[in-house]
């Protein structure tokens, strides 16, 4: 899969031969939280192309610059699937590159491919200490669920946020005191 994110942006399946420059990228953006290179390999395997599609439960991906002489790797993106769940499980953008939406686009990325999985809720672990994130994802319609403390391994706190995929069902009448209430807000009620 390759396609444009943006002006002299190009995105596309993440491999194995692009984990070098995401841990460089990775270890950039996030010293004291760096994934371990063995994890990305793992993460991987677990993708397509090389997990057959019907048994691929992650999906990575690597935005690129277009422009000669430009740092490649711009930004990456992963997700993770398991139904009726989805979790955001990266999301990272060089910062050359940020300011211009690519976070944003690669967020939306994760979040249509998890609606075109049938996931019902799109989860994400953010720092609690990284507000710039957490504006982007609430943004995109993220709300706080939980606090994790001591969440990441120099101790800070993680705040859960979900993004609802589908809307919830109409609550039903749990007794027939609610459903008297229900046909009374309508009208339908005799007295």
């Amino acid at each position: 899969m390759g396609g444009s994110l943006g002006e002299g942006v190009h995105l596309r399946t993440m491999t194995p031969a692009d984990v070098p420059a995401v841990m460089q990228l990775e270890r950039t953006l996030f010293p004291q939280d760096a994934w371990p290179e063995e994890f990305f390999r793992q993460e991987l395997a677990q993708a397509e192309p090389q997990a057959s599609a019907e048994r691929a439960t992650r999906r990575y991906w690597v935005a690129e610059s277009r422009n000669p002489g430009a740092d490649d790797v711009l930004g990456y993106a992963g997700m993770m699937c398991v139904l009726p769940l989805a979790d955001v499980q990266t999301l990272a953008v060089a910062p050359a590159a940020q300011g211009r939406g690519l976070g944003t686009d690669l967020l939306r990325l994760i979040i249509k491919e998890s609606q075109a999985r049938g996931a019902e809720d799109l989860l994400l672990e953010v720092r609690a200490d990284n507000p710039g994130a957490q504006r982007l994802y609430r943004r995109e319609g993220f709300e706080q669920i939980h606090l994790r403390r001591r969440y990441y391994p120099d101790g800070g706190d993680a705040l859960i946020m979900r993004r609802r995929l589908r809307p919830e069902h109409p609550r039903r009448p749990s007794s027939a005191a609610d459903l008297r209430s229900d046909l009374t807000d309508r009208g339908d009620a005799h007295e």
